[in-house]
């Protein structure tokens, strides 16, 4: 794959059901646009945990209690890591009343996963830093389902297969390792039919407050090589 480059910043977040494949978008991007980064929300949180920072030891008494880790603790990871990097001004706060001035160096670019999951998170992310471009993945329920039942993984390493398009080389077996792939327990049509139900519920109101900034914009296809060339150029035209 020919990689390209950026003209200016792109600070992006992929919005899309549980199976729509935003992993494999996102990383098909980073490898097409080598200035693009991934922030991940989750994995500063267990970097800091892992780490005994500060932050990181408050956060896991609200883990440990079964709590969810408050909106300002995880903007202040994501402040704090694009800080580091100075993609962001250095001396702005989440208790700022303007947003961070972002820099606007093309290698400043990033996909922000994990946050915001609510318009009300957005709205937050909202006074820390302005998002350019929020890209909502749509495949239809039915292709989703049928994606999970063909899914089958290697427990101890985490490799994924599918029967319909990513299979192993022998039926059942790991590729690697020869041992046998197993269904992940909570990959049933009922609890999968209630996951999507939950996403749309929450993603409809996160979805209009990005329309009405101006940034949303939607691809739909029904599997994840149908999808990326739409998403290709539509960055060449705003990035690119």
């Amino acid at each position: 794959m020919a990689t390209r480059e950026f003209k200016k910043a792109a600070r992006i977040i992929l919005v899309g059901a549980p199976g729509v494949g935003k992993g494999t978008q996102a990383e098909r991007l980073m490898k097409r646009y080598p200035q693009l980064s991934a922030v991940s929300s989750g994995d500063l949180l267990r970097q800091s945990v892992r780490n005994k920072a500060p932050l990181g030891q408050e956060a896991e008494m609200f883990i440990r209690a079964g709590n969810l880790v408050p909106d300002d603790m995880i903007l202040k990871l994501i402040l704090d890591e694009l800080q580091s990097k100075r993609w962001v001004s250095s001396g702005s706060s989440i208790t700022d009343a303007a947003p961070a001035e972002p820099s606007k160096n093309p290698s400043a670019s990033f996909i922000l996963d994990g946050f915001p999951r609510t318009a009300a998170q957005a709205s937050r992310l909202d006074s820390l830093i302005p998002i350019n471009l929020v890209v909502s993945l749509i495949t239809p329920v039915n292709i989703i389902l049928s994606r999970i039942a063909s899914r089958w993984v290697h427990a101890p390493s985490g490799r994924v297969y599918n029967t319909d398009f990513n299979a192993p080389k022998r039926s059942g077996k790991d590729d690697v390792t020869g041992e046998p792939l197993t269904k992940r327990v909570d990959d049933d049509e009922e609890t999968w039919k209630s996951r999507l139900k939950k996403f749309d519920e929450t993603s409809q109101p996160l979805l209009e407050h990005y329309r009405k900034k101006g940034v949303l914009w939607t691809v739909k296809g029904n599997s994840s090589d149908e999808i990326t060339p739409k998403l290709f150029q539509e960055f060449e035209t705003r990035f690119a």
